[in-house]
């Protein structure tokens, strides 16, 4: 009785948008503290620390970014690497989701919690081994051996995330296909994979920023900029002197780096919905 009493959903509305306030100012405030840091020379960081808006714009952060090193070849390389990475998966694991989501085969759950073991590895635990396979590969220093590296924690996640949603597919949907004469990668690509878009959209945007963000294989596989990615490229920069940090400049860059992502999301955030809502409800 007590929830209809106006006074209390006036109450409980209330509590309601607060949380939304401070969770919303907690996820937030880091990327605006960044953008406002990125806007400040280096000259006024100490004076403007607590203030809430620069008193003097400034591209100074910027152009320092660019200049300082070759950032936009790093970004290329990023942007190569983590696309590279995310189409391979995106092949692999949908077969492989195919085979484990619709055919029925001995040590299928075996295979699965041995996916789901690799994933949960740190990755400092497997760095060894695949710097020799790298090196031994002659991959290092390259965007192919990032591409490789880098598909040791995506591929299983991409693997577990289209398994789940190949499983709530109707088999009425295979079952016409195979009537039709059709082979199973006929099914696969031609039948499948239109009402799977929504699940690849989320998924490879998910790994996209995974490996996009990754830094510890970065950082250990490369050597010099033909190959270095932006997380490494930022922890690169360094002020005039060993103990001065150009927080303006890190900031800018961090900035960039994430312009690119939340562009993604942006596009493709009706894909996302219906991907991370599927199979939720079942008619």
């Amino acid at each position: 009785m007590n929830s209809k009493n106006p006074t209390v959903r006036l109450i409980v509305t209330a509590l309601f948008w607060i949380a939304v306030a401070i969770i919303l100012f907690y996820v937030l405030f880091p990327f605006y503290w960044a953008l406002k840091t990125s806007f400040t020379s280096s000259s006024r960081l100490s004076a403007e620390a607590l203030q809430w808006f620069p008193t003097h714009l400034t591209w100074e952060n910027y152009k320092l970014v660019f200049t300082t090193q070759p950032f936009g070849r790093n970004l290329f390389n990023s942007l190569v690497v983590a696309s590279g990475t995310v189409i391979l998966s995106l092949l692999l694991s949908l077969m492989a989701a195919y085979a484990l989501g619709k055919f029925r085969f001995k040590g299928k759950s075996v295979l699965m919690y041995i996916i789901l073991a690799v994933s949960v590895f740190p990755q400092i635990a497997v760095l060894g081994g695949m710097y020799t396979t790298i090196r031994a590969l002659g991959l290092y220093n390259s965007v192919f051996g990032l591409m490789l590296s880098y598909m040791i924690f995506v591929l299983p996640f991409t693997v577990w995330t289209l398994t789940s949603f190949v499983r709530e597919i109707p088999t009425e949907l295979e079952e016409a296909a195979y009537m039709d004469g059709a082979s199973p990668l006929t099914t696969l690509f031609q039948v499948l994979l239109p009402v799977m878009t929504p699940a690849l959209v989320t998924t490879g945007l998910l790994a996209f920023i995974n490996a996009w963000n990754e830094f510890l294989f970065a950082l250990t596989f490369t050597s010099d900029n033909s190959a270095k990615t932006v997380p490494v490229a930022i922890s690169s920069f360094s002020g005039a002197s060993q103990y001065e940090t150009p927080f303006g400049v890190i900031m800018a860059a961090s900035v960039i780096v994430t312009i690119p992502l939340i562009i993604l999301v942006l596009i493709f955030q009706r894909n996302i919905v219906s991907g991370l809502t599927a199979g939720a409800v079942k008619g």
